[in-house]
C-alpha cells in the first residue's frame, strides 16, 4: 500500500545521522529518497518505500534527477534533510588544497544545490520544510577545524536568511547544530596527530551524543505543526563544554 505520509529526501543518508534519521522516518510510515555516493549501503538498508540514488550532493544534475525520480512515484517532497559533509581536520598551514576545497564544495555547495533542488516548489505550494545540518564548528572557531568552520558558518548563515525570505510562503527552515556525535565524519581525517587528539576529547564523552538523537530532533522539529518554525537548535552531550 502507498504510504499517506509526504515524501522525506535525505542526503549522506548511507551512513551516522543521514542513516539514522532515514530509519527513523521509514519506522513512522513516510516514504523516503536515500541519496549516497555509496548507493551500495542504501540498497542494504531494510526500509519499506525507498528510493536509493547514487548522488554526489556537489553535482545538481544527479540530486534533481533522483528527485525527480522518487517524486514520481510519492509526490513533492515535503521534506529535504541537508545532511551530507565532511570533515578533514588539519592546521590550515598544512591542509592540502584538494581538502579545502572539498570541504567548502560538500559542505556549502551541497546544502545550496539540495535548497535549489526543492524550495521553488515548496513556494509554489505554499508548503515544505528544509532541515540544515551544521554544527556547532558553525557558531565559534576550534582548532584544526579553520575550513569546515567556515563552512559550517556559511550554512547558518544561507539557511537564516532564506529563512527569512521564504516564511512568508509557509516554507520552514531548521538549523540543527550538533556538538560531537559518534559517527564516520572523522573518516575523511588523515593527519593522525589531529586525529589522536580530537580522540581523545571524544572519548571522554563516551562517543559523544548517537546519531540516532539528531534524527530524534530532526522528526521532532519537523512534526510540530507548519506554522511552528524551530529556527535553530543547537545540540550536545551534557558533558561537552564546547
Amino acid at each position: 500500500m502507498k504510504p499517506t505520509k509526504p515524501l522525506v529526501a535525505i542526503t549522506g543518508a548511507s551512513s551516522g545521522i543521514g542513516k539514522a534519521t532515514a530509519e527513523l522516518f521509514a519506522a513512522q510510515g513516510y516514504p523516503v529518497l536515500l541519496m549516497a555516493r555509496r548507493v551500495h549501503l542504501l540498497d542494504a538498508l531494510d526500509i519499506e518505500h525507498k528510493v536509493t540514488a547514487q548522488v554526489d550532493v556537489t553535482d545538481i544534475v544527479q540530486m534533481r534527477d533522483a528527485i525527480k525520480k522518487a517524486e514520481a512515484i510519492y509526490g513533492p517532497v515535503d521534506l529535504l534533510v541537508n545532511n551530507a559533509g565532511i570533515m578533514p581536520m588539519d592546521k590550515y598551514v598544512d591542509q592540502s588544497l584538494d581538502d579545502k576545497y572539498a570541504t567548502l564544495d560538500v559542505n556549502i555547495k551541497g546544502v545550496v544545490n539540495g535548497m535549489d533542488c526543492v524550495l521553488k516548489a515548496m513556494n509554489a505550494r505554499q508548503h515544505g520544510t528544509i532541515v540544515n545540518l551544521s554544527s556547532v564548528a558553525g557558531r565559534w572557531t576550534s582548532i584544526d577545524h579553520a575550513l569546515y568552520n567556515g563552512a559550517k558558518t556559511a550554512v547558518n548563515a544561507i539557511t537564516e536568511q532564506a529563512r527569512r525570505e521564504n516564511g512568508e510562503n509557509n516554507v520552514r527552515f531548521i538549523l540543527i547544530e550538533p556538538g560531537m556525535v559518534d559517527t564516520n565524519l572523522l573518516d575523511t581525517t588523515t593527519n593522525q596527530e589531529v586525529l589522536g587528539a580530537y580522540l581523545v576529547h571524544k572519548n571522554r564523552l563516551q562517543g559523544g551524543l548517537a546519531a540516532c538523537d539528531i534524527a530524534d530532533a530532526i522528526l521532532y522539529t519537523y512534526q510540530l505543526p507548519q506554522h511552528i518554525n524551530i529556527k535553530e537548535l543547537l545540540i550536545t552531550h551534557t558533558k561537552q563544554k564546547i
